[in-house]
């Protein structure tokens, strides 16, 4: 009951902030399906979670770095809303967790990338967390792209359990999303290499859709109408 609280709550607040201080551009391959899905996407900044649960009309679950539960304020917001904390040598029981919200039929939003992209550009190799979620449960998977300014990142820092931890949030300005269309996956979890194999394929739609990200804000905004979401 509470997540839902936070989450009527804090929705209308993400989505009034991005079409006010956000010159924000969506492109949609595709409206996302109902039922259980996996939403992954790259991660320039700090801000990306809150844009991209913006994206699905109804509550989502997100796996965050367990170092922004810590943060003073924020970090009790993500645990009263259900969002998952990924920590060092804790990502069986973060995919755990994972694999029970989609069992029953909640959408998972998850950065394959495990931190942030890197500041000059670029993509971090991908870990196989989502590929495992994709393998084990057999929900779509949703590719998103996002393309910003990285010049108008704010670095932020905060104290956590006594050490200085760096935010890179976008609080204004461009930022593109391309939605690819739904991927599906199948294999055995248990097989390393099908598993990274799925991983590099998450990853090559992922930096498909933000180049169509990045080509439209070099090209000017040629926005397409938000599908229908369900």
């Amino acid at each position: 009951m509470l997540e839902q609280i936070l989450y009527k709550f804090s929705i209308p607040v993400v989505k009034t902030y991005s079409g006010t201080m956000l010159d924000l551009d969506v492109h949609w391959h595709e409206q996302m399906p109902s039922g259980p899905k996996i939403i992954v996407a790259n991660h320039p900044s700090t801000s990306d979670p809150f844009f991209v649960a913006g994206l699905a009309s109804h509550q989502v679950y997100i796996l965050i770095n367990h170092v922004l539960f810590k943060v003073p304020v924020f970090g009790k917001y993500l645990r009263r809303s259900g969002h998952i904390p990924v920590a060092p040598g804790g990502g069986k029981a973060a995919i755990d967790e994972a694999l029970e919200r989609l069992a029953n039929g909640d959408t998972i939003v998850i950065f394959p990338e495990g931190m942030l992209s890197p500041r000059e550009g670029g993509f971090c190799e991908p870990r196989t967390g989502a590929a495992r979620l994709a393998l084990a449960s057999g929900a779509p998977v949703i590719p998103v792209g996002i393309h910003l300014q990285m010049e108008r990142t704010r670095s932020i820092i905060s104290m956590v359990d006594g050490k200085a931890e760096e935010g890179r949030w976008y609080l204004r300005g461009p930022y593109n999303m391309t939605i690819g269309r739904p991927i599906s996956f199948r294999g055995n979890v248990e097989d390393h290499e099908s598993v990274h194999k799925v991983s590099k394929s998450i990853m090559s739609h992922i930096k498909e859709m933000t180049y169509q990200s990045r080509q439209r804000m070099q090209q000017g905004r040629t926005p397409l109408p938000l599908p229908e979401l369900y």
